[in-house]
């Protein structure tokens, strides 16, 4: 039986591709007609390969009032056209021009999966109250808000951004299976090093990220050239996109400042994360903003010990002392230190990695998340419509009684 029409929006096509797409499979296979809603990409083609219709809309990750209000119109029209029962809005831009325009358009279920907010308490007082003012008008929109941690709650409740009942813990996970270290075998680990370069004896260090300052590129910097002049034979892995819409978008070329051209990797996008984990010998995120961090989970599925900063996001994923370490943020100093300690410890490290493995099996499997989601979409189709069949039925006449109206209009 279908439960219902269903859009998920998002910026950018990889984050329909690599955040969400088991989400929307998952729901597809429960009974909901899923299509999801981005901007252009290489992905789009591969997304509907899986099953998945989508929606192109461009949406530009910086703020722009003239591109916003085109993309805002193209994602009314749309809603409107195809008469969604529920619209689920992701990220800052798509979740405030989601939202908006699923409002707009008579969207009878509008929900927001928060990733984390923007705003944060390093931004000039006057930037962090006009993010957090989007927030509290994207909130008015929303049926439901579910946050990927639990700090982002408090903050939402404490700044006024909505009531508490309207906001519920969702949490983030990963495919636990895919992010094993048992199905990756030492030969696979060998043939991978020699294919990026990386000799026998040399130790590895990764970060996976986007290419931009806030994701903590510039401190990792600085701390593996701390680290590389006290223990030579290490290698740096950088996996992630260049962000070249991005105000503080980074250029590989900036290694160079720090002395590390030739001890830095930069591998771009890639596809074959459980390898690349498993050639790690410690994994680092020192991102100065996070949701819920999904690479600290995949590490931890892959029993790597991990260095992070002390912000909320990656707080519910380290386990301080016990899976990983964490530091205060833009600490090159402490960074190394923390570093350098799991390297010359590897007894200790590999005890956190088994213990990080340990509670991504307990905390991080997203069928859990999955489930969630099916459970407050069930809840509020029932609250909205009585049950999710009559839900169905009386949107699906009024979604006809207003093409009707449309029609007899533009005949007029």
């Amino acid at each position: 039986m279908q439960k219902g029409k269903v859009a998920h929006v998002t910026t950018i096509d990889m984050a329909v591709r690599f955040l969400l797409l088991n989400q929307l499979l998952y729901l597809k296979e429960r009974g909901y007609e899923v299509s999801a809603v981005c901007s252009a990409g290489r992905w789009v083609p591969e997304i509907e390969r899986a099953g998945i219709p989508i929606k192109t809309v461009e949406m530009r990750r910086r703020i722009s009032p003239l591109a916003d209000l085109v993309a805002l119109w193209h994602l009314f029209s749309y809603f409107r056209k195809e008469g969604f029962v529920i619209v689920l809005a992701h990220t800052p831009k798509a979740g405030f021009l989601g939202q908006l325009a699923a409002k707009f358009a008579g969207v009878p279920i509008i929900v927001r999966t928060l990733h984390g907010f923007y705003f944060h308490d390093g931004m000039h007082p006057a930037v962090r109250n006009f993010f957090a003012g989007l927030e509290k008008i994207a909130a008015l929109c929303s049926d439901s808000i579910l946050s990927q941690n639990s700090e982002d709650i408090e903050t939402a409740i404490r700044e006024g951004i909505c009531e508490e009942e309207k906001i519920k813990y969702l949490g983030n996970g990963i495919d636990i299976n895919l992010f094993d270290p048992q199905r990756i075998t030492a030969e696979e680990v060998t043939l991978k090093r020699r294919e990026i370069g990386i000799r026998k004896d040399e130790r590895v260090v990764g970060i996976v990220g986007r290419l931009v300052e806030e994701k903590g590129y510039l401190d990792f910097f600085q701390a593996a050239r701390i680290t590389k002049a006290k223990m030579p034979n290490i290698k740096f892995l950088v996996v992630g996109p260049i962000e070249r819409e991005k105000r503080d978008a980074l250029n590989p070329d900036v290694v160079k400042d720090y002395g590390l051209a030739d001890d830095v990797i930069f591998l771009g996008m890639r596809l074959d994360m459980p390898q690349l984990y498993a050639m790690m010998d410690v994994f680092v995120l020192p991102s100065h903003r996070e949701g819920l961090p999904r690479t600290l989970m995949e590490a931890a599925a892959m029993a790597k010990p991990v260095v992070a900063t002390d912000i909320r996001g990656c707080r519910e994923v380290v386990k301080d002392g016990e899976t990983g370490i964490l530091v205060p943020v833009k600490d090159a100093d402490a960074l190394a230190e923390a570093i350098l300690g799991l390297l010359q410890d590897p007894e200790t490290a590999k005890k956190m990695g088994q213990a990080g493995r340990r509670r991504a099996e307990e905390l991080f499997d997203e069928r859990k998340v999955f489930q969630r989601v099916e459970a407050e979409y069930d809840r509020l189709l029932r609250e909205k419509f009585g049950s999710r069949r009559e839900g169905e039925t009386r949107w699906g006449e009024a979604r006809e009684q207003g093409r009707g109206g449309d029609k007899a209009r533009r005949q007029e």
